[in-house]
């Protein structure tokens, strides 16, 4: 579980405990308990097995595949996978490739519904590139209409392997990736996918050796 879960229902546990001992009305009592118990699974941490084969990229969130499409950026074409992670979705974020960080940009920004398809572009949001050896894999954690607070635990010169946790975004959100438009891309719109274990795409080469798990699953 995220430290954050522990805080959020400690706390909550604590306001329940000081209306019971003030009032004793289990009615009022039931909603800090019920809002702890949220937080406390909101925040879990599940482990997850992640794929072990050369050229895989991995989902880097829990969530549902929205679009899977080539577009226009300044370093020119790119596959672009956009995941939208609602309330209900795990929201601890991983590494889609290893490699090395090579950028960790950080921009303040709006809350538009991350449905939007402007929220890309407008929203507060970290993006992060990532170098394999072979190609660059740059993906976004952008804030959704509830979410107030990105959590990145990366830096630029890190090394980094495939389906490691690297941070979070808190309530819903959504998650770019942006590919080589020589990726083969696995998913389609409406499909659901697990941060670290989901397989989005396959690179025709494989990542820097000695980069990927080797046993198949990080915590």
């Amino acid at each position: 579980m995220v430290r954050d879960g522990y805080l959020f229902g400690a706390a909550l546990f604590a306001v329940a405990a000081i209306v019971w001992f003030t009032t004793h009305m289990a009615v009022l009592v039931a909603v800090p308990v019920v809002l702890a118990c949220f937080f406390l699974w909101f925040f879990r941490d599940p482990s997850r097995s992640v794929p072990t084969a050369p050229g895989l990229v991995v989902s880097p969130a829990d969530g549902k595949v929205e679009q899977a499409e080539v577009i226009e950026t300044e370093e020119g074409p790119r596959t672009r996978i956009t995941i939208f992670l609602n309330v209900f979705n795990v929201h601890v974020n991983r590494v889609p490739v290893g490699g090395t960080v090579e950028l960790v940009e950080y921009k303040e920004g709006k809350f538009l519904n991350a449905m939007r398809p402007d929220s890309a572009v407008h929203n507060e949001q970290t993006m992060i590139a990532i170098n394999t050896g072979d190609y660059v894999v740059v993906f976004k954690q952008i804030a959704g209409l509830l979410a107030r607070r990105i959590v990145c635990n990366l830096n630029a010169g890190d090394r980094v392997v495939r389906g490691q946790r690297m941070g979070l975004i808190k309530f819903g959100s959504r998650t770019d990736v942006l590919l080589p438009t020589s990726a083969t891309i696995r998913v389609k719109p409406g499909d659901h996918v697990k941060g670290g274990s989901s397989i989005l795409a396959a690179m025709p080469a494989g990542s820097l050796s000695g980069l990927e798990p080797v046993d198949g699953s990080i915590g």
